[in-house]
């Protein structure tokens, strides 16, 4: 797999912060590599490119759908979260009304 930053096809778009995961690392904000792929897509799209810079765009596209899905299945797991606790007065055994 190419490195992050194999030429201007590996390079995130913009200085975008990351933000820190639970293991210490940072990674891309959601909507940075949203962008980015939509970019990358747009440009594999419109042709003209040669077969390697076709394949390293590829290659960066993998990437940042993995990072989208990534963030995805977070907001995912913590909206499952959210809907399984009882917050609600009215789900509290004995609750008045």
């Amino acid at each position: 797999m190419a490195s992050r930053d194999s030429g201007p096809a590996g390079r995130a778009a913009g200085s975008g912060a990351r933000r820190p995961t639970p293991d210490g690392a940072s990674r891309m904000p959601y909507e940075q590599a949203r962008d980015e792929l939509t970019d990358l897509v747009g440009r594999l799209e419109a042709g003209g490119l040669s077969l390697e810079e076709s394949l390293q765009l590829w290659e960066r596209g993998e990437e940042l759908a993995a990072i989208c899905e990534e963030w995805l299945e977070g907001a995912r797991a913590r909206l499952a979260a959210a809907l399984a606790r009882p917050d609600k007065p009215s789900d509290a055994p004995g609750a008045p009304f």
